[in-house]
């Protein structure tokens, strides 16, 4: 695993939405899957700018999973979300970190990848000093988080363009 450039977004896109198609069809229609690989699915360059996004690299050196952490108020999405993005940074000693865009690409899914990259997140996120971090999940990822120790404590339906919305699983954690 590294931190994300700017060079890796190309790869990035790619591994998002074979993530996506790949692993969540039985949680999303195709037309919410479409919308939302358009708009929350998306890279957010903020993270890769801040240096808390991260990518996995598999032997052959293609992308085989991606995910970060945020110090900013948004909770999901990226660069052509519908919803406005809150930029401004958060305040460890009140607020929670947010743990963002962990994709895994679906050849290698269930070895384990989802799970090193947000122990990554998690660790970055404690080493700047926050306590507790949250997150925006997808109905796919809900079971991982789970058992990672996270809790559930709402749901919001997210637009992802015309009519369409997904539903996201807002999770906390207390480290």
């Amino acid at each position: 695993m590294r931190v994300a450039t700017t060079e890796d977004v190309p790869e990035i896109r790619e591994l998002i939405d074979g993530s996506v198609r790949g692993l969540q069809a039985g949680d999303y229609s195709a037309a919410q899957i479409d919308g939302a690989l358009a708009t929350v699915f998306t890279v957010d360059s903020q993270l890769i700018a801040d240096g808390t996004y991260f990518v996995a690299v598999a032997e052959s050196g293609e992308l085989a999973g991606c995910g970060g952490w945020s110090f900013r108020k948004t909770l999901y999405g990226g660069d052509h979300q519908i919803e406005k993005i809150a930029p401004k940074r958060l305040d460890p000693a009140v607020d929670a970190a947010k743990v963002r865009a962990i994709f895994v690409h679906p050849k290698f899914a269930r070895m384990g990848l989802g799970s090193l990259i947000l122990t990554a997140a998690e660790d970055a996120a404690v080493e700047q000093g926050f306590a507790r971090l949250e997150m925006g999940s997808t109905l796919t990822g809900v079971a991982l988080y789970a058992l990672k120790g996270y809790r559930e404590v709402g749901r919001v339906l997210a637009p992802v363009g015309g009519e369409e919305t997904i539903e996201v699983v807002r999770m906390v954690k207390e480290v």
